[in-house]
C-alpha cells in the first residue's frame, strides 16, 4: 500500500440539540459508509456522533444508531469537532496519519450515499483536503431565496466556500494545522486556511454535495444559517 493511500475513515459529526433532523443525518451516514465498503472493503470506516451539552432526545437517537456516540460539554462546535477526531486518531492509533482520512458533516445535513467514497478516492487520487459544496433544503426558504440561491448556484461547479457540513480532510494534515481550533463558530474555515498556508493539496467539488437545513437561525451567530436570513437576497448578482 502507498504510504498514502488510504486505509481507515473517520467520520465525525456534532451534535447540540437536533433531534429532529439527527436521525436522517445518521442514516444518510451509514448508507455512505455502505457504499464505500463495497467499493473499497478493505477500509474501516467509522462514525462518532459528538453530543455537545444536548438537553433533548439527540443523546437516545445516536446511541440507537451504528455509530459510536460520546457526550461532552463543551458548548462550541470547534471543540466538539475536536474531541471527535481526538477520539478517532487514538482508535486508528496503529495507522500512519496519512493513510486516515477524517470526513465532518453536520448533524442538520444529510450527505449522498457516495460522499465517502468520493472523498477517499479524491485523496488516493492526492488530496489534502476536500471541500464539498451545500445544498440548502427549499422548504426551509422563501420563493425569494430559492430563486437568488439558484441564480448563484452552477451545477456541478464547485465554488470553494469551506463548509464543516462538507468537508474531508487527511489526518497527517489536520495534525500539521494544528487541529480544530474551539471556536464557537468558522472552526472550518480556520483550518482549511492553515492547511492551505502549510503546503496541502486542496481539491473543491460539488460532485458529493450535501444537503443542509435552510433554517434561518443556527446553533451559531454567524454561519449558513446568518446567511441564507441575511445575505442571501441581500447581495445583488454578480452581472
Amino acid at each position: 500500500m502507498s504510504s498514502r493511500r488510504i486505509a481507515a475513515v473517520a467520520v465525525v459529526v456534532p451534535v447540540h440539540d437536533e433531534e429532529e433532523l439527527l436521525a436522517g443525518c445518521l442514516e444518510s451516514l451509514q448508507a455512505a459508509r455502505v457504499h464505500l465498503r463495497r467499493a473499497h472493503p478493505a477500509i474501516d470506516a467509522r462514525i462518532w456522533a459528538v453530543l455537545d451539552a444536548c438537553t433533548d432526545a439527540s443523546a437516545p437517537i445516536a446511541e440507537g444508531s451504528d455509530v459510536e456516540a460520546v457526550q461532552v460539554a463543551h458548548r462550541r462546535v470547534g471543540a466538539a469537532r475536536a474531541s471527535g477526531v481526538g477520539l478517532a486518531l487514538d482508535r486508528f492509533r496503529a495507522l500512519p496519519l496519512a493513510q486516515v482520512w477524517t470526513a465532518h458533516t453536520d448533524a442538520d445535513s444529510a450527505v449522498p450515499p457516495h460522499w465517502l467514497t468520493h472523498q477517499v478516492e479524491q485523496a488516493d487520487a492526492g488530496a489534502d483536503v476536500v471541500v464539498g459544496t451545500v445544498h440548502p433544503d427549499f422548504r426551509d426558504l422563501s420563493e425569494q431565496q430559492v430563486a437568488a440561491w439558484l441564480r448563484r448556484y452552477t451545477p456541478g461547479v464547485a465554488n470553494g466556500h469551506v463548509h464543516g457540513a462538507n468537508l474531508g480532510i487527511r489526518a497527517s494534515t489536520l495534525v500539521d494545522a494544528g487541529g480544530f481550533s474551539s471556536a464557537e463558530e468558522h472552526e472550518d474555515v480556520r483550518l482549511v486556511s492553515l492547511a492551505r498556508s502549510r503546503g496541502a493539496r486542496i481539491v473543491a467539488s460539488d460532485d458529493a454535495w450535501v444537503l443542509t437545513s435552510g433554517r434561518q437561525h443556527g446553533r451559531t451567530p454567524g454561519g449558513y444559517a446568518r446567511y441564507l436570513r441575511e445575505d442571501l437576497v441581500a447581495v445583488p448578482d454578480a452581472p
